[in-house]
């Protein structure tokens, strides 16, 4: 049999969680047909001689809805291994969506997701209204990598019921509008339904995104349906800020998990914010509690701390103050020259000190780039590699014997691409490896696509295999390698991916297991209409394959765009 490529003399590690081993894989028709001492000729070799060969990883929380329409690279995700995601979390979607309300649409993911809304106007084609509609448009577009989506709960409720979304309950028969939606979304293909009940969720006008507005009722009649339909996953954006209505939270969660019978996921953090946090095994604990009744419940993990990212070339601490927003609207080359001016940093420094500092406020989403407290300076990080290692502002500061903003100042007037790092939860690394180390949890909680220019949590699995594995030898390559493929393909009930087998899609990823790391973030205007993100690349990965495409070789594209649309098991029924 002619292949069509084969991956020669590298060492599988399967995503199983087995021993490593020896042997070539050989691909035809987007499908793994042989793995052992392949003979044959294949129309492409990759020689993986001293590299792994592992499945394509799989990122179950992104948010690359609009991005999927403009971007077929799937970046930032594409170049850390990943060959999946799973979009449309949190009850941030684009469809379903009356023509009128795109814009809306656009500022309310803006406010919520740090999306530019010039830049989803701006690069989306909006030729849908219906989640099916979308979800065929999703599939006609070019893409390296697989998307599947949920429909969400925002969109589902301001297409059913336009701006009384935002401050009314909804009615019998709005009710109904919402879940004939959500069937027919399931039917055709939706992952699932998702919603957020988080306080850090808000519109442009800081109200509470529609979700957040319908009641528990509501979303009962909603997760029903998926009952009704024995398919798809419920997923939320869980309340996170307070000892009562986290308590209330989860008391909710667990009813809906235990009455449905359907999975259900959500966001499993440790943080010291807000006036009662909960310690990470308050989460855990009723994942265990909710499975040893009888239900099916998995927290969704990140592999590092959830920050917010600073630079001259994106967003700082203290872009709201007058004199720095004088300073901040002038060119790069204009605002360095200020900066150096000793006039100008004993002003902006003095206006810095009357900068309230952070209480009780739970930050999340876009408020730690919008919401302009004073910075935790003990906590703020200059990065300078991305091995975790890196000094404070603090530090430096008393170093010198300077004020921390004008350590900053000389530190971004020394390197204009200096960046950063607040951490905002996940702030102790332990406490990352206790939710890591859980089994109820997936490692997958990237936001890839969100928070653009404020995180960087595409790096997900580089970080896991750099920091946890390599440097903190805290798992096996094996385990983390399944952590990233089988454990979230399981999950996500994604048949046929996730497991380097005869018969599966030829979802691989070839990498240096002593040299994948994520590359240093970069600033970057290229978002539709010039809109900045941040960009930040791998190294060590040789090769990505999706569904039998070479789409990435040492992390660039090569015009393949083999991705498929990622379908509930529901679509897939005869």
């Amino acid at each position: 049999m002619a292949l069509d490529l084969v991956i020669k003399n590298g060492t599988v590690v399967d995503g199983s969680g087995m021993a490593r081993y020896r042997a070539d894989v050989g691909v035809k028709d987007g499908c793994i047909v042989e793995i052992g001492r392949i003979r044959d000729g294949a129309a492409q070799t990759i020689d993986a001689e001293g590299m792994i060969v592992s499945p394509g990883f799989i990122d179950g929380h992104t948010h690359m809805d609009a991005q999927v329409t403009w971007d077929p690279l799937g970046s930032c995700s594409c170049w850390h291994g990943v060959t999946s995601v799973i979009m449309g979390n949190c009850g941030f979607a684009l469809a379903p969506c009356k023509p009128e309300d795109r814009e809306w649409y656009a500022r309310c993911l803006e406010a919520v997701e740090d999306i530019p809304a010039a830049a989803i106007m701006a690069g989306v084609n909006w030729d849908w209204e219906t989640f099916p509609e979308y979800l065929g448009a999703v599939e006609r577009a070019p893409k390296a990598l697989n998307h599947g989506s949920y429909i969400g709960h925002s969109a589902l409720r301001m297409y059913a019921m336009g701006e009384r979304a935002l401050d009314e309950s909804a009615t019998e028969a709005d009710i109904e509008t919402m879940s004939r939606a959500v069937a027919e979304a399931i039917r055709a293909g939706a992952m699932g339904f998702s919603t957020s009940r988080s306080p850090t969720h808000v519109t442009p006008a800081d109200k509470p995104v529609a979700s957040r507005i319908g009641s528990w009722e509501e979303i009962d009649r909603l997760v029903a349906v998926m009952t009704e339909l024995n398919a798809g996953i419920f997923q939320v954006a869980p309340d996170v800020t307070s000892g009562a209505a986290q308590e209330e939270f989860f008391a909710q969660l667990q009813r809906i998990a235990l009455q449905s019978g359907r999975p259900v996921m959500f966001g499993t953090i440790a943080s010291r914010q807000g006036k009662e946090p909960k310690p990470w095994q308050f989460h855990t604990d009723y994942l265990d509690s909710t499975v040893a009744q009888g239900g099916r419940m998995y927290g969704q993990a990140t592999t590092r701390s959830i920050n917010a990212i600073f630079s001259l070339k994106s967003n700082l601490p203290f872009d709201f103050l007058p004199a720095w927003k004088v300073v901040r609207a002038l060119p790069l080359a204009e605002q360095k020259r200020r900066l150096a001016d000793p006039d100008t940093r004993r002003q902006l420094i003095a206006e810095e000190a009357e900068m309230k500092p952070k209480g009780f406020e739970f930050q999340g989403g876009g408020a730690a780039t919008t919401n302009p407290l004073r910075p935790d300076y003990a906590s703020l990080l200059v990065m300078r590699g991305v091995d975790w290692d890196d000094p404070t502002v603090a530090e430096l500061a008393r170093a010198s014997n300077k004020n921390p903003v004008e350590t900053m100042i000389d530190l971004m007037l020394e390197n204009e691409n200096q960046i950063f790092v607040q951490p905002l939860v996940n702030e102790n690394p332990e406490d990352v490896l206790g939710l890591l180390k859980h089994p109820r949890t997936l490692a997958t909680f990237s936001d890839s696509g969100a928070h653009v220019c404020q995180e960087m949590g595409s790096s997900l699995p580089t970080h896991l295999l750099n920091y946890w594995v390599r440097i903190r030898q805290a798992f096996t390559l094996e385990e983390a390698v399944r952590m990233l493929t089988f454990d979230n393909a399981s999950a996500w009930e994604l048949s046929g991916r996730g497991l380097i087998r005869a018969g599966y899609a030829a979802d691989l990823v070839i990498f240096d297991e002593n040299g994948i790391k994520p590359g240093m973030p970069t600033v970057m205007s290229d978002l539709p209409g010039g809109a900045r993100r941040l960009v930040q690349k791998a190294d060590g990965i040789a090769a990505t394959v999706v569904n039998g495409a070479i789409t990435f070789e040492h992390g660039e594209a090569t015009g393949n765009y083999a991705g498929q649309l990622l379908k509930g098991p529901f679509a897939a029924r005869p």
